[in-house]
């Protein structure tokens, strides 16, 4: 643990400079203090909600739909790694870079962030009351995944699919929240997100891969090493590929196409600038995806008004 309190790779946020002492262990928890997390799994839910806008003729994705999806994402992405952290919390001591997470270092006993998963995961059911029923099981249904998937990586090489799986979750959300319906855009959607979740993570876990390989911890950054490059390359792919027919199947035009074309070539400089031995940029590239993604939404948003103005 840093000398205050913070931990090891979260530098110069507001929860160390202007949270109140008590409550700054409970918002590293829920990684407050690193929301590129909550903003990453925010994403697909509002890729979810600019289909649905273009599909449904809408000038716009639903304002509320959007604002609630902010809030959700926050909620269960910060009770997401609360779980995390519980199952993990023996083999987070071990690692250099997460060894200072609140509940390794002591600044929260297991006990108090049990507690604080529950008013965590009890906001996020909040938020999704507020949906129509389909859209309801639809997001219940991603429990299942979530609680599996810290324990994935004790046992297969490919933890970065349970994430995938769990982290494009919401690209199945904004789409019934509007329709009331699961279609082709939608899972194609969460097929390609579910690409670029496993490709950005890669990226992310090639900062902790001696740490792990000592302790047996298993994930892609250990399986594909020197080949990771055009691992990425396929994936990435893959996920430009299963977006764009997702976009198309849905009605969407020139806009959202434009927004692709900007995506993927913000994934391939992601890929030609990588350098694997290298944890800072590893943490600055794997960052990097939130603009990526929002810059996929801008073309989506833009499309749906120029559809809905023509």
């Amino acid at each position: 643990m840093t000398a205050s309190g913070r931990v090891a790779d979260a530098t110069g946020n507001f929860v160390d400079r202007l949270a109140p002492l008590w409550t700054r262990p409970y918002l590293r928890l829920a990684r407050l203090d690193r929301p590129i997390g909550s903003w990453l799994l925010l994403i697909p839910c509002w890729w979810s909600a600019g289909l649905a806008a273009i599909a449904a003729h809408r000038p716009w994705p639903d304002p509320w739909h959007v604002a609630l999806f902010f809030v959700g994402a926050f909620a269960m992405r910060g009770a997401g790694c609360t779980w995390n952290d519980l199952v993990d919390r023996d083999l987070d001591g071990k690692v250099e870079r997460t060894r200072s997470r609140p509940i390794p270092s002591g600044q929260v006993t297991a006990k108090k962030a049990f507690a604080f998963l529950v008013l965590q995961a009890l906001i996020g059911l909040l938020v999704l009351l507020q949906f129509n029923a389909f859209t309801i099981v639809t997001g219940l249904a991603s429990l299942g995944i979530v609680a599996i998937y810290p324990f994935l990586k004790r046992v297969t090489y490919w933890p970065q699919i349970g994430l995938g799986l769990a982290f494009s979750w919401g690209a199945l959300m904004g789409w019934p929240a509007v329709f009331a319906r699961l279609d082709a855009p939608a899972l194609l959607l969460y097929a390609g997100s579910i690409c670029w979740v496993i490709a950005y993570d890669t990226i992310y876990a090639h900062q902790d891969r001696e740490d792990d390989a000592l302790i047996g911890i298993k994930s892609t950054a250990l399986l594909f090493g020197e080949r990771t490059r055009p691992m990425l390359s396929v994936f990435f792919a893959a996920a430009v590929v299963l977006i764009g027919l997702a976009g198309w199947s849905a009605g969407a035009g020139i806009w959202f196409a434009a927004g692709l074309v900007a995506f993927a070539l913000h994934l391939a400089w992601q890929v030609k600038t990588l350098d694997i031995r290298d944890a800072a940029l590893c943490l600055r590239l794997f960052k990097s995806n939130r603009d990526a993604g929002l810059i996929l939404f801008a073309g989506m948003i833009l499309d749906a008004m120029a559809r809905a103005l023509a």
